[in-house]
């Protein structure tokens, strides 16, 4: 793709990013030249900015490793081994790596996310399909995937988790704010939330559930251990823990999502004590 000033003029670019282009490409340049340019000369922002306009690309780059600064890649990339990146590691396409990912701020791709190691991001994840790894995901920002998010071992967000698909770790799960999952929510040891969760299927633990706020799932909840939330605890279906405990004010609901005259088999609320201002589900003494 040949990018020259009058296409670029169209999409209104910042006026010292126009600048620097017209100085240093004023007859125009293809687009991953571009791209690498802009990321030499210390504008990976500028680099992003050009991604999102024009979009990704078909190329596939493959190579044994990464260790840089920054990268912007318009299309895909395949690294046999594992990547380091100081600050940002943007593609277009997907990012897939035999060993470890860290960046220092933003990692984002148009497509999926996969490490045969631990994924560390210093700032913002963006995926616009599956993010896996074979151990740790750590976010210090927000984590935003189109698709489902998976970890041989933990996972910790600290910012804001909005995950279309399911969000399954292995070992804990710890979010720092806010959490919206579309599908499941489950983790193989404990579970702890800053804020609200919200699950659009089920909510598992192996452990204990912690919830800073609101804890809702439009099926049921179970967790090995205790379950509680600073807020409501609301299931479509049934609830199990050891002990069930919603905030201070707070009620349990299990069954919204199912007739009453089901509760029996579609809603039972099952822990060691009848939990306190429990207002919808069926219970049974243990």
């Amino acid at each position: 793709m040949d990018l020259n000033k009058q296409f670029i003029k169209t999409k209104r670019p910042c006026a010292d990013g126009f600048r620097w282009f017209l100085k240093h490409h004023q007859e125009g340049a293809d687009y991953q030249p571009l791209l690498d340019a802009l990321v030499r000369a210390g504008r990976a922002g500028d680099a992003c900015w050009l991604l999102e306009q024009f979009g990704p690309s078909d190329a596939v780059l493959e190579v044994d490793a990464i260790d840089a600064e920054a990268i912007v890649f318009a299309g895909s990339l395949l690294v046999r081994d594992g990547i380091e990146v100081d600050t940002v590691l943007v593609a277009g396409g997907s990012i897939r790596a035999g060993a470890g990912i860290r960046t220092g701020h933003k990692l984002s791709s148009g497509g999926e996310i996969r490490a045969g190691g631990a994924i560390r991001c210093g700032g913002d994840l963006t995926a616009g399909g599956h993010v896996g790894a074979q151990w740790n995901i750590a976010v210090a920002g927000a984590l935003r995937a189109a698709g489902n998010v998976r970890a041989g071992w933990d996972i910790a967000c600290d910012g804001a988790a909005d995950i279309d698909g399911d969000c399954i770790a292995g070992h804990g799960i710890i979010l720092g704010a806010e959490a919206r999952c579309g599908h499941g929510l489950r983790a193989g040891e404990d579970l702890g939330g800053a804020a609200a969760i919200r699950a659009g299927h089920g909510i598992e633990a192996g452990g204990d559930i912690a919830c800073g706020d609101h804890l809702e799932a439009r099926w049921g909840i179970r967790a090995v251990g205790d379950m509680r939330a600073a807020g409501a605890i609301r299931a479509g279906e049934s609830l199990q823990a050891r002990r069930i405990e919603a905030g201070e004010g707070y009620g349990v609901y299990a069954g919204l999502a199912v007739r009453e005259d089901t509760w029996a088999a579609c809603a039972q609320v099952r822990a060691l004590g009848r939990p306190a201002r429990l207002f919808s589900g069926h219970w049974e003494a243990p």
